[in-house]
């Protein structure tokens, strides 16, 4: 608790120092954050803060008992802007709520609050093309990339929690260009493997390969509308956004490559597996109605000698947005292990509703799952939430 308050402490400082020092202090309006301009504009730090008030209830539909909980789901710090020119960005996202430091308390992490989500630099050396170098989102499936902020749900699908890439360490290559009337998007990036946060010399040996490609044949997004869930743009004309990843994390050690339990036999040893993944997405939207969709498989060299998380899913999401701002929304997620994979057959099926009052940075948002498993007790879960975001 002490190390947390000096934390606390020393950034309260740091952002007091770097507002007296500014010229330019701008908050246009909620949800945008808080901009500060350097007096020779040689830097620029956007800062902003939010969280999640999520209270779930589950009910084992076999033995007929009922758990519930409320909780801070994420408490977020994210600044972001430029440094010495606007073609050199960087962008930094802390997590404050117990589930996110919580999370590092391994041997390899250094048994230390796991804080930093981003830590990352951006240099967009010619145009169209820009470097990363830290640690972020690697550019793997839709739903993830997409901010936990700006859900059309009130988290997201299983699919994405037994297949996502989430955050590693490393560089990555991003590119964007036009081919005809539409726009195309092309990342590749190279990476340790483990995941965020990992200081221990690379546990597994290998390291990690991923490439992706976004055609959107009917043009841009309104507002980058195909990284936010609900159609809050209500497009006026059709959009549609269709996205391919490969990824290949090589002698990776955690049963989902960036994730999970690192598997070790009975003498501690760390157990490798090569572990492919692919995954393909969508997003469309128009007037106020969208869908997303989202199929993944993923295949390991050591199916049978340890429990990395191999098998296939799919799941698919609609909604309407109302003029009101109110929306119904539905999703479909199917899981389908294969060999001896840590990842549970389950079919869920959601209904949620959702008021966005300043779209997503204040909504509240609600959804009723039944999930059917195949080896495991079905439940029914409900969840609220209410988040704020500044």
């Amino acid at each position: 608790m002490k190390t947390h308050a000096h934390f606390h402490i020393v950034f309260f400082l740091c952002i007091c120092s770097i507002i007296s020092e500014a010229q330019n202090l701008s908050n246009d309006s909620f949800g945008k954050g808080l901009t500060v301009t350097a007096r020779d504009s040689s830097f620029c730090l956007k800062f902003g803060f939010r969280f999640q008030t999520l209270y779930i209830g589950e009910q084992n539909l076999e033995s007929k008992t009922y758990e519930d909980r409320f909780l801070t789901r994420r408490s977020r710090l994210k600044f972001e802007g430029f440094a010495h020119n606007p073609d050199i960005e960087y962008k930094v996202e802390l997590g404050l709520s117990n589930r996110d430091l919580s999370s590092g308390h391994i041997d390899e992490s250094g048994n230390t609050a796991n804080i930093i989500l981003d830590a990352v630099a951006k240099w967009q050396f010619a145009r169209g093309w820009t470097v990363w170098f830290g640690q972020t989102k690697l550019p793997g499936n839709r739903e993830r990339v997409i901010s936990s902020q700006k859900l059309q749900f009130v988290d997201r699908s299983l699919v994405n929690s037994g297949f996502n890439l989430d955050r590693d360490l490393g560089i990555q290559l991003h590119h964007k260009g036009k081919f005809g009337n539409g726009v195309s998007k092309q990342a590749i990036a190279l990476s340790m493997g483990e995941g965020r946060n990992i200081i221990s010399a690379n546990p597994g040996g290998g390291h990690q390969l991923t490439g992706r490609i976004e055609l959107l044949p009917l043009g841009e997004f309104t507002g980058k509308g195909d990284y936010f869930g609900s159609d809050l743009k209500r497009e006026p004309e059709p959009r549609i956004s269709i996205g391919i990843t490969g990824d290949m994390n090589y002698s990776a050690v955690r049963q989902r490559g960036n994730l999970g339990s690192f598997n070790t036999d009975s003498l501690g040893n760390y157990i490798e597996s090569d572990i492919a993944t692919f995954l393909a997405d969508m997003m469309y939207k128009h007037r106020g109605f969208s869908v997303m969709s989202e199929y993944a498989y993923r295949t390991t060299s050591n199916n049978a000698g340890s429990n990395f998380g191999a098998g296939q899913g799919f799941v698919i999401q609609s909604g309407y947005l109302f003029e009101s701002k109110w929306e119904l929304a539905g999703r479909y997620t199917v899981i389908d292990p294969a060999g001896n994979s840590s990842l549970s057959a389950v079919s869920e099926y959601t209904v949620g509703i959702s008021r966005y009052v300043v779209d997503h940075s204040l909504k509240i948002q609600g959804d009723i799952s039944y999930a059917d498993y195949t080896n495991e007790d079905d439940e029914m879960i409900y969840r609220f939430q209410v988040e704020v975001a500044f």
